[in-house]
């Protein structure tokens, strides 16, 4: 399977995609006024102690005080005489977690037994904010490294369980036990697998300064405070997601360019790999056909090959989505016509899920089927699918009224709550690209006509609101493109343009 990774850089967001066989499976967005917090470490203050819940709310600086649950409280567990072998725990990302739940299984504790209203807590970020709700909360720190995650609070080696050999699993827990720190934990990723000690140590060294460097600012910083920001998303896609089956790296930023080349000459030495600097004047995610599966990613209803359809319904609690017949209406058989857009259907639906970056709650409501082989065979399809996902997914057997309910690992928004903002015009029943969506939509539709015509001028008619954004607030990117351009941009208002509506028209 060919797989490559496709980087667009600007100097206001960041994206990047990641193909199979020419087609994008995953997108992730990060924005230069809104990057993510997770993995941030900060100084943070207990500022209230709720014992019927058994949480706290930490003040770490941000706009909404952050939720630190009783479970991810972790007291210093190095404490612990206890070693947990690889059989016992799971993948990297839940490692930490099992150590928790194996210490609770010992120790009883309460959120009021542990923290105190006031008290200044050291804490890492483990989920973004989302909707109303403050950012959740773990003072369990953990570090990643290309080929580790470091554990500086809990006695624990891991091992991914995706590395299912048991020599390479032996191999590297006895490499780990020889390196580590006494007393403190690393966890083997799936990418450590055949990699040296010396590939090793040098995660090792790193993340350890890393810890060190964390402790000497914890002392410094005032109180709530950043102590440790999490790595930008570059080279946090090349860290965390590059594997050996990228065949192809694709950047067009220059500067970020050079960052993975220094970053993959530390950390990855001895990988094989094509990294390209883009450079031609169409747009690289034009040139590789992104653009036009980002915009089918938002829209609702998604059409199958055969006619059939599915509708994706996001809501505050759950994601359901409908599949239906549609045009297809088959030959003679209507149960293996049903049948066929089901099986049709599951693999657009596991498609769209990872697409999407859809977690939580997910109903499926598939065409009613009265054979139970049928059933059988859609419900194993749909896992069969699903396990071809990195994120943790757990889904139970079709029911009686032909719904399957599943549930997926949240890893960050959905794609569509990132470009998207609630419609005003719709009273939030609805959704339409943010302002900011707009406007970069407009730098790319300059550049582009910029590239097609003579012209010395190009006018931009836009809603009044996105015109003083653009006049405004992104004034010096108008400027710049306007200089690599070598072109006059003119903003006009047209009070009769939708927000996500807009003109570019060249002038002589």
């Amino acid at each position: 399977m060919a797989k490559e990774m496709v980087f667009n850089c600007t100097e206001h967001e960041t994206r990047v995609a990641v193909l199979e066989n020419g087609l994008l499976t995953n997108i992730y967005i990060e924005r230069t006024a809104e990057s993510g917090i997770v993995g941030n470490v900060y100084l943070g203050r207990v500022v209230r102690v709720l014992p019927g819940i058994q949480a706290a709310f930490v003040d770490i600086g941000l706009d909404r005080t952050a939720f630190l649950y009783v479970a991810d409280i972790g007291p210093d567990l190095t404490d612990l005489d206890y070693l947990v072998t690889e059989e016992d725990g799971n993948d990297e990302e839940e490692a930490v977690e099992f150590e928790r739940k194996l210490f609770r299984s010992e120790h009883v504790q309460h959120v009021e037994d542990i923290i105190t209203e006031g008290q200044e807590i050291l804490v890492q970020v483990s989920k973004e904010p989302l909707g109303s709700k403050g950012a959740r909360l773990t003072t369990n720190i953990s570090l990643p490294g290309r080929n580790l995650v470091f554990l500086p609070m809990v006695n624990h080696i891991g091992i991914s369980r995706r590395i299912q050999d048991e020599d390479e699993r032996k191999r590297l827990r006895e490499i780990i036990e020889k390196l580590r720190p006494e007393k403190q934990g690393f966890i083997a990723r799936t990418v450590s697998e055949g990699r040296g000690e010396e590939e090793l140590r040098a995660d090792v060294d790193y993340l350890t300064r890393l810890w060190e460097t964390i402790k000497g600012v914890k002392d410094k910083v005032g109180v709530p405070g950043l102590v440790h920001r999490e790595i930008g998303i570059t080279l946090r896609a090349i860290r965390d997601i590059y594997t050996r089956d990228v065949s192809r790296i694709v950047v067009d930023s220059k500067k970020e360019y050079q960052r993975i080349v220094e970053f993959m000459k530390t950390f990855m030495p001895k990988a094989h790999y094509y990294l390209e600097y883009y450079d031609k004047k169409e747009p690289i995610f034009d040139f590789f056909g992104i653009e036009l599966d980002i915009s089918r990613a938002l829209n609702k209803k998604i059409w199958l090959k055969s006619g059939g359809y599915i509708v994706v319904e996001t809501t505050e609690a759950l994601t359901a989505i409908d599949v239906n017949t549609g045009k297809y209406v088959g030959k003679r058989n209507p149960e293996e016509t049903i049948l066929n857009t089901n099986l049709e259907a599951v693999k657009e639906i596991a498609y769209q899920i990872r697409l999407r970056n859809i977690g939580g709650i997910i109903i499926i409501d598939f065409i009613d089927m009265q054979n139970e082989a049928h059933r059988e065979k859609v419900f194993n399809a749909l896992k069969e699918e699903m396990g071809k996902d990195k994120c943790k997914t757990n889904i139970l057997k079709i029911s009686e009224l032909g719904l399957i309910e599943m549930t997926r690992q949240r890893n960050g928004k959905n794609v569509d709550r990132i470009l998207c903002d609630t419609c005003p015009y719709c009273e939030g029943k609805g959704l339409i690209k943010s302002k900011t969506t707009v406007c970069y939509e407009i730098f790319r539709e300059i550049e582009r006509e910029g590239i097609r015509t003579l012209a010395s001028t190009l006018c931009v008619l836009a809603n009044p609101e996105i015109a003083d954004l653009l006049l405004e607030d992104e004034k010096n990117t108008i400027e710049r493109l306007e200089e690599k351009l070598k072109k006059k941009i003119l903003v006009k208002v047209d009070k009769n343009f939708h927000q996500e509506n807009f003109e570019i028209i060249p002038l002589q």
